[in-house]
């Protein structure tokens, strides 16, 4: 019984780290895409350039 309880554990630990990988990828993704469009509209209005 110890040994299904451990598997069982791991289990549930393994499926939550993973999930969480994907959830930060995401995450990050959205950022990037956030940064993105700042600098697009940074670009529209003409504020200082360092070009």
């Amino acid at each position: 019984m110890k040994r299904f309880t451990a598997l069982l554990l791991l289990a549930l630990f393994s499926v939550g780290t993973l999930s969480a990988c994907n959830t930060m990828k995401g995450a990050g993704q959205d950022v990037q895409k956030a940064g993105g469009k700042l600098e697009d509209a940074a670009d529209k209005t003409g504020g200082t350039g360092t070009e």
